[in-house]
């Protein structure tokens, strides 16, 4: 019974991973700015995750006045990153901005340590050198003013806003389950980037509204639970670890729905900044268990 268990949670947690990575490809298929696309999926992200809230007995409002601060810093950091994750694959390609992003794990691995008054490891430096290197490689050129080079940096910084509210997430609202928190920052998300809203979703066709639908539904609001139902039943290292997939699936699917076929240097680079990302994952859940 256990590992049936074991087996769902599996099969649940690759769901949710892929789905993940496929959220990359919307910066594609919809024909609205990043600011849009991420105000409209908060939207509906924030209305599907209020009503799984009320079906399963849960309250929404929180349970210290605190806490709506905490959640409204949440809220300005996610947004911030959703809107720069998505600005860098518009600028450039999904593999290029996933790959960019998932620098986060070795970003976490360094502040981690800086936050805690401890003494930064060695090889974690070597790590994050690794990392800058696999990034590098996938710029084209040092110009600023070239696209794909503003899209890895953008990757860069939606990595680098990622840590900062997954940390933060840990020390003031680990007390919330993931759904919860996710509903909270989408309203505060919603909210700041309402005034900065354009118009071109008036002229959005009823395809591209089911597309942006399906981005909220079953590439948000769905892989949330289904992540934070296999946390529940499979050790932590095993989530982070099958978590670090998210760059070959994301690279895949766009690949095979968007013919977007990545170059060598993006390959590569890709390597070096994943297999580390794996590495320290690995490296932290050991270090967790001794």
């Amino acid at each position: 019974m256990k590992a049936l268990l074991q087996n769902n949670s599996l099969f649940q947690l690759h769901t949710a991973v892929l789905l993940f990575g496929g959220t990359a490809l919307f910066s594609k298929l919809i024909p609205l700015p990043a600011l849009d696309i991420t105000f409209w999926r908060c939207l509906l992200a924030a209305a599907v995750l209020a009503v799984w809230l009320k079906v399963n007995g849960q309250a929404i409002a929180l349970k210290h006045a605190k806490d709506y601060l905490w959640g409204t810093v949440l809220g300005v950091v996610i947004c911030l990153h959703w809107v720069t994750y998505f600005a860098s694959m518009q600028l450039s390609t999904v593999a290029i901005g996933v790959i960019s992003f998932f620098s986060y794990p070795v970003m976490v691995t360094l502040a981690e340590p800086y936050l805690n008054k401890q003494k930064i490891a060695l090889v974690d430096v070597v790590a994050s050198i690794v990392v800058f290197f696999g990034v590098a490689l996938m710029m084209p050129s040092f110009d600023l003013s070239n696209q794909v080079t503003q899209g890895v940096i953008l990757g860069v910084i939606s990595a680098a806003l990622f840590t900062a509210r997954n940390l933060l997430y840990k020390r003031h609202f680990s007390q919330y389950s993931g759904q919860h928190s996710m509903l909270v920052q989408s309203v505060v998300a919603c909210v700041i980037l309402l005034p900065f809203l354009g118009n071109e979703h008036w002229q959005m066709s009823g395809a591209d509204w089911s597309t942006l639908a399906l981005l909220a539904v079953v590439f948000t609001a769905l892989p949330h639970a289904l992540f934070n139902a296999a946390l529940g039943q499979l050790p932590a290292k095993s989530v982070s670890f099958i978590n670090c997939l998210q760059p070959l699936y994301a690279t895949s699917l766009a690949l095979l729905i968007l013919g977007e076929v990545p170059s060598s240097s993006t390959l590569l680079g890709g390597f070096l900044v994943v297999t580390t990302a794996m590495y320290e994952t690995l490296k932290t859940h050991k270090n967790r268990t001794k």
